[in-house]
């Protein structure tokens, strides 16, 4: 099977990418610079070119809080146009199979927990990341829209939780939340600073799971792909607080300071915690715990710094 993965060199394509060469998979990859995701014709080119057998779409302008919310525009606007460019010119070269990567940022935030594939569009979204959310839900429906309307096409989506690992970006205005305290807690340790601020209450709970764990998901779905719902949420099932990610993280890093709130910032969702019923039935399941997990990025870390000496 010949597979064309979209965002194949960040961090979730990355991960992916690596799993499914190991597995004998042929791969199609772009830079950006190669093929620019945002023009039609390019892609269709592309496509119609190499005629893949399966398409997976995580190319994405991606980034944490502080990068959304001075960035809504570019957030919705890249992520609309890159997913609308890539499933259309994808249906128009009929290929007959795409997996889509949307985000559990496309659930509206006053939904109960754990959050079920159909609670998506119920509801109005966290303005912290909406531009990003409205675009993820939006090449959703539209992979659903496909599906429905024409025979033989399997145009699909996971939902995964929030993602980290190898791979990840580290610095301070585009990095989520795990990278950004690996960072923040290393470089406290280096520089002997004893106090360590952290955003709001630190009560807010987020579910995060290894990319690696990912990959070898996306690696049975490849696999599996006729029997997968039309909608899938992949996560772990349980969720922490932000705080106890920053305790989990200090121990692994060293860190033996102190932690301050900033409550006047933004803390985003109370809670996003996948309801998995679904990936489970599927047959998915997660290797690596919080800590295996921050333990291998952290080594990533230390490795890319000190490439970077």
């Amino acid at each position: 099977m010949k597979i064309y993965i979209s965002g194949a060199y960040g961090m979730v394509g990355r991960n992916i990418l690596q799993n499914l060469e190991e597995d004998g998979f042929e791969i199609l990859k772009t830079r950006s610079s190669e093929l620019n995701l945002l023009h039609y014709d390019e892609i269709k080119n592309y496509l119609n070119e190499n005629k893949p057998d399966f398409v997976i779409h995580c190319a994405g302008k991606v980034g944490g809080i502080q990068a959304n919310i001075k960035d809504s525009y570019g957030f919705f606007t890249e992520n609309m146009l890159m997913g609308i460019n890539l499933v259309k010119a994808a249906k128009e070269a009929e290929i007959k199979n795409l997996l889509n990567l949307s985000s559990s940022c496309s659930y509206p935030p006053k939904c109960e927990n754990p959050l079920k594939e159909e609670y998506v569009f119920d509801g109005k979204l966290e303005p912290t990341n909406e531009g990003y959310a409205i675009a993820k839900a939006s090449i959703t429906k539209m992979c659903e829209f496909v599906t429905r309307q024409f025979n033989g096409y399997n145009y699909k989506t996971i939902i995964p939780c929030n993602l980290y690992g190898r791979y990840d970006k580290f610095g301070e205005n585009n990095s989520h939340m795990i990278p950004a305290v690996i960072k923040k807690l290393h470089l406290a340790k280096e520089n002997n600073i004893n106090v360590v601020e952290i955003w709001g209450s630190g009560n807010a709970r987020r579910e995060f799971m290894y990319a690696g764990d990912l990959a070898q998901m996306v690696n049975y779905i490849v696999k599996n792909f006729e029997k997968m719902p039309p909608v899938l949420n992949v996560g772990l099932g349980y969720d922490y607080t932000v705080n106890e990610y920053y305790e989990i993280i200090a121990k692994i890093v060293g860190f033996n300071g102190t932690f301050v709130h900033d409550t006047a910032k933004p803390e985003g969702m109370k809670q996003k915690l996948l309801d998995i019923t679904k990936q489970k039935e599927f047959g998915l399941k997660s290797i690596y715990s919080i800590e295996e997990g921050i333990k291998e990025t952290y080594k990533y870390y230390l490795e890319e710094e000190n490439n970077a000496l």
